[in-house]
């Protein structure tokens, strides 16, 4: 005996057909703007044509406001108005300022092609509505001091002091980065259950990706290093979508820090200290470069350059 209802074949036809969700295909883009270029007197327009080229559809920006007179490693908070509108307006987007002061933010600012909602708590991500697909975008800048790669290679820098070991720059990248990154992971709990999530910031910390044995090898690095900050975001399910992109940092290494000083310069020492992690289902990185000056040091060349970063993008479908 059957005892359940049976479905009108009209009903049963709807179950079996229901479309596949279409993949949505986003350019995403993290960008320490150095004021929008005012801290060199540049006008933002340098600054947009940077996000233009990369085709970005959601940016995270850092240092959307000037740099402090004198500026020091010890202290150099932002001064003057926040860029973020005039960049959004030139580029017909969104945007949102993040201005609460804590450990996670520097003059920060999400740019966005699509519409923005309310932030979290700690005002570090904003959710995106992207076509009807609830996004969330994270965006930090991390303190640079003491910074682990001058603290390895014997450059001074405010006063910090000097270390040979990976784990002595394990034990001050959490110390100096740990705080803020705990005020992320409770902001992250909101984007929960969306059909992706974007960590993008200026980290002033390498990644573990990028110091390991095979690059020390090659001379580029003076010790392997577990750097926390990032090795911590790819434990919360995000993918380095440049290295998604390239996994090999000897055949592929890759610098956002800095086009101001040579690679030779004996007082600095290039890094890509500038991230746009991604978290989503079936995610793909389709491609992903460096947004800069000039080739090889730059995957897409923009001239002239606005700021004392190159950028870091990625196209992703999910």
């Amino acid at each position: 005996m059957f005892l359940g209802k049976l479905l009108p074949l009209a009903g049963l036809i709807a179950l079996t057909a229901q479309p596949a969700l279409a993949d949505t295909k986003l350019t995403i883009m993290s960008f320490n703007i150095w004021g929008g270029g005012a801290n060199e007197q540049k006008p933002v327009d340098e600054t947009v044509a940077a996000i233009k080229a990369a085709g970005a559809d959601i940016i995270g920006v850092q240092e959307t406001r000037l740099e402090s007179d004198p500026c020091t490693a010890d202290s150099c908070p932002p001064t003057g108005d926040s860029a973020a509108k005039a960049i959004a307006e030139k580029l017909g987007f969104h945007y949102y300022d993040q201005t609460q002061v804590n450990d996670a933010l520097w003059a920060n600012a999400i740019i966005s092609r699509y519409p923005i909602g309310q932030a979290t708590p700690h005002d570090l991500g904003v959710p995106i509505d992207v076509d009807g697909r609830k996004v969330w975008a994270f965006n930090i800048h991390l303190d640079d001091s003491p910074y682990q790669p001058y603290q390895l290679l014997g450059i001074e820098y405010g006063a910090s002091p000097f270390i040979k070991t990976e784990a002595e720059a394990v034990k001050f990248a959490s110390e100096t980065r740990g705080p803020a990154l705990k005020l992320l992971f409770e902001d992250l709990k909101a984007a929960d259950g969306a059909d992706a999530a974007f960590i993008f910031g200026d980290f002033n910390e390498p990644s573990f990706r990028d110091w390991t044995a095979e690059t020390v090898k090659a001379g580029h690095n003076p010790v392997p290093v577990r750097f926390p900050s990032t090795a911590a975001i790819e434990e919360h399910g995000f993918t380095d979508t440049f290295r998604a992109a390239f996994p090999d940092p000897v055949a592929k290494p890759a610098y956002t820090w800095t086009p101001t000083t040579a690679p030779t310069d004996p007082e600095d020492h290039h890094d890509r200290i500038d991230f746009a992690f991604a978290r989503a289902k079936d995610l793909k990185v389709i491609k992903a470069g460096i947004v800069g000056e000039k080739a090889p040091e730059a995957d897409i060349v923009v001239t002239p350059w606005p700021s004392d970063h190159r950028a870091t993008m990625a196209e992703i479908s999910f």
